[in-house]
């Protein structure tokens, strides 16, 4: 007989106050986690988590890297067991052996990095292992049809079934994601940073599928690290720290202050914190005159030594094109490029890292990092790369510059791809820092980084400026790019379109990078014209 990992047990009597449940409120719990425990290599990553999910419910769950939201959601999904506790769906005690029995059950979680197979269509991604038969054969009309169906009450019939995955947006692949979850006829969907690496609009159109979702009585737990759709959308939120529940409150009781709190131990004085001390404006240290390449045009440019310039635009508007272009990686075809006053030109990134450019990527995991190989390999990766004979050196250094970012690993020797996304992310900038860069170029600096790294991130960056550095920063998240920035540039279209001063109103950013703001001054002009 197959496992189906169910038990069961009638429903438990006592909510996670110790408070007792009436029989109403039974019934309106999907999930009861109690006293839920695990270990990995005798390290203790989950201590008694206990977790109530209502029906219809948008549940927050919140914490820094390695406080073990995803460690919980596996157990949940049936990738790893847990080694004490219990979990109770729909009133019966679960232990799912595997995923596929999860899901059969109707608990599905949607990870960050999708399961779907990018060259089948969207509909054989959906019924994968499960495509409905007729005659002995695959229904492809009536798979293909189910598909259009869910699709269609989603609100998003505009996503063909029979289009190739691989051809999809992120976002696109991602509603697929929670189309193939309801096709298990999914009563719990849990979703793990779910808009990471969404557009604004992307963003928007996630918010209104959840929130059909939860109208119709799924449940959704939501892990994400940005703390503004937390607040925006959650019913409930629960606070993780160091494998342990902190709390759980509505979200309406809690200020983004408290959560903070909670979540790292510790008041955050200044979130976005005010340039260091005796900080000062030097010189012109990169200037770019008219460039463009296939994806940016006539951008013009001055970044001095002491300052952080923020680059803000809608996906698409050319931001990471344009720090791609000025580190070599899609080389400027025209326009002039300076480096401390002398005429540059870069036509690979060595050429850019040997002009003491540095460039922290938007996906360390990609293009950061070398996942299987150590802290130490992962620090010395640029210097190895482009400057062999400083190695020795860079040995001696990297210890410190570690410490200094307080990476937390097991030792030089772990394999990064065993950190959490905030210490990956600090290896990331310790292989730049060891190289001694005059300007650092960031693309997304912080995503999928929890609260507590972000603010490392943000100390880090004022002290770059401190010590006379140029820090260009390209960000997706308008608080950070308002509340770190010195000037903010405007990208839209793949072309400069505005310079705003530190402190902007996010409303003149945003119209600035849709071109409200145009549109608004050339109305203006045909009304005075009408007259």
């Amino acid at each position: 007989m197959t496992d189906t990992g169910l038990t069961d047990t009638g429903p438990t009597d006592t909510a996670l106050d110790g408070a007792p449940l009436d029989s109403a409120d039974s019934a309106a719990l999907v999930l009861r986690a109690r006293g839920v425990g695990k270990s990995f290599f005798g390290v203790r990553v989950l201590e008694g988590i206990d977790l109530d999910v209502r029906r219809g419910e948008l549940h927050g769950l919140v914490g820094e890297n390695g406080a073990g939201k995803s460690t919980f959601m596996k157990i949940l999904a049936g990738v790893h067991p847990a080694d004490e506790g219990t979990v109770e769906f729909e009133g019966r005690t679960v232990a799912f052996p595997h995923p596929r029995q999860a899901m059969d059950a109707g608990l599905v979680t949607v990870f960050q990095e999708f399961t779907l197979l990018p060259e089948r269509t969207v509909s054989q991604n959906v019924f994968l292992g499960r495509e409905p038969r007729r005659g002995g054969f695959v229904d492809t009309r009536g798979m293909v049809a189910r598909t259009q169906a869910l699709l269609d009450d989603l609100g998003v019939g505009f996503i063909d079934p029979g289009a190739r995955v691989g051809s999809l947006t992120v976002a696109e692949q991602q509603i697929v994601e929670i189309v193939k979850a309801l096709s298990f006829d999914a009563r719990l969907i849990s979703m793990d940073e779910p808009t990471a690496a969404l557009s604004d609009h992307e963003v928007e159109l996630l918010y209104a599928i959840v929130r059909r979702l939860t109208a119709r009585g799924v449940a959704v737990v939501y892990v994400s690290h940005r703390l503004k759709e937390i607040f925006e959308l959650c019913d409930r939120i629960t606070i993780l720290k160091d494998g342990r529940r902190v709390s759980t409150d509505a979200a309406a009781d809690l200020t983004p202050d408290e959560l903070v709190r909670r979540m790292v131990g510790r008041p955050l004085q200044t979130y976005f914190p005010g340039p260091v001390d005796g900080t000062t404006v030097g010189p012109a240290l990169l200037e770019l005159e008219d460039c463009g390449n296939e994806f940016v045009d006539g951008v013009g440019l001055t970044l001095r030594a002491g300052e952080i310039v923020g680059v803000a635009g809608l996906q698409g508007s050319g931001r990471t094109e344009l720090v791609e272009g000025v580190f070599g990686i899609h080389p400027f075809s025209r326009g002039t490029v300076r480096v401390g006053g002398a005429q540059a030109r870069f036509r690979h990134a060595r050429d850019a890292v040997r002009a003491g450019l540095a460039l922290v990527t938007e996906d360390r995991k990609a293009q950061g990092l070398a996942l299987g190989q150590s802290v130490l390999d992962n620090a010395l990766l640029v210097v190895r790369s482009v400057f062999a004979g400083r190695t020795r050196g860079a040995r001696r250094d990297i210890p410190g510059i570690l410490s200094a970012l307080e990476v937390s690993s097991r030792g030089l020797d772990q394999e990064v791809r065993f950190l959490s996304g905030g210490n990956q992310q600090k290896v990331v900038l310790a292989k730049w820092l060891v190289t001694e860069p005059k300007i650092v170029l960031f693309d997304e600096p912080t995503r999928g980084i929890d609260v507590g790294a972000k603010v490392a991130v943000y100390q880090l960056m004022r002290q770059l400026a401190a010590e006379g550095k140029a820090v260009l920063m390209v960000s997706s998240e308008l608080p950070e790019v308002i509340g770190m920035s010195d000037r903010i540039l405007v990208m839209r279209d793949g072309e400069l379109v505005a310079e705003l001063t530190a402190g902007a109103a996010e409303q003149d950013v945003l119209a600035a990078a849709t071109g409200a703001a145009r549109d608004h001054d050339d109305a203006a002009m045909d009304e005075g014209d009408a007259r």
